[in-house]
């Protein structure tokens, strides 16, 4: 089983379009159906216009799926029991600062980096004080919460991850670092979940056996196998295509203009170019 899994919070682009191309070969060649599931667990982003834009660029595209489409947010009670079972593990704490004091924690020079390139948290302390960190703890508000991986990783041990060929062959076994990411967020203070715990228990839950999504994810799968882990879930298949980058030399994103697939469309691109187009690059 396969899953392409955009988020409705603005219009595809080409680079979903290789990567729903990408999934639609694999599970061609495994003989395996290909899940559609829309990851909209930011309620403040994702909207109904942009799901219903996904479906028809799919359709235009040429993507089959198979029923049933799923939507993260009808998924945050199965959330609630996977931080419910690591919170009895003793590998969660809330985390009270906020992203714009994570960020401006960030400028400190010589700060650690996740592979994202975001700041490895360094706790409330750090970056709020003792005493302002002890009173938000205190003070009963909302929280964060996050995995405190060294814990985490004397339970799992060494892990590694299975990847694939295109074709879903050739499988090989390779060693992955969760601890390059810190203290992980697993729930946001506004969203019960965050991406990471969302994608693990989703996957698992419809029994998806390969993943396929841009190679900008591969350094997450070090997250979802330590998760796996934890939550005794199977691990998936990896396939990490390449990306497609525009003129900046940076990959095509909604949040840096990238041209929308219907642009495209009403510019006189056919579904025949691009996919012709982008097959070459699976």
């Amino acid at each position: 089983m396969l899953r392409f899994a955009p988020s409705p919070n603005g219009r595809l682009h080409k680079g979903h379009a290789l990567s729903a191309l990408a999934n639609r070969h694999m599970a061609d060649r495994l003989g395996l159906p290909l899940r559609l599931r829309m990851e909209d667990i930011d309620p403040g982003r994702c909207r109904p216009e942009y799901e219903s834009a996904i479906l028809d660029d799919l359709a235009w595209l040429g993507i089959a799926w198979t029923p049933p489409m799923w939507r993260q947010s009808t998924r945050f009670p199965a959330y609630a029991d996977a931080l419910a079972r690591l919170r009895a593990m003793g590998l969660l704490y809330p985390s009270f600062a906020s992203r714009r004091e994570i960020s401006e924690a960030a400028r400190v020079p010589g700060i650690a980096r996740d592979p994202d390139g975001a700041p490895v948290f360094p706790g409330d302390d750090a970056i709020l004080g003792a005493a302002e960190a002890a009173r938000r703890r205190a003070s009963g508000e909302p929280a964060a919460w996050r995995l405190r991986m060294a814990d985490a990783l004397v339970r799992t041990g060494p892990l590694e991850a299975v990847t694939v060929d295109a074709d879903g062959a050739d499988p090989v076994r390779r060693p992955v670092d969760p601890a390059l990411w810190g203290d992980v967020l697993l729930a946001r203070k506004e969203t019960p979940t965050s991406y990471h715990l969302a994608v693990v228990v989703d996957d698992a839950a419809q029994g998806i056996t390969h993943v396929v999504r841009g190679e900008d994810l591969l350094p997450s799968t070090a997250v979802h196998r330590v998760l796996q882990s934890l939550l005794d879930l199977p691990a998936p298949a990896y396939r990490h295509h390449p990306l497609i980058l525009g003129a900046d030399g940076r990959k095509l994103s909604k949040s840096n203009g990238a041209e929308a697939l219907q642009v495209l469309r009403d510019g006189g691109l056919s579904a025949a170019a691009l996919r012709a187009e982008l097959v070459p690059l699976l």
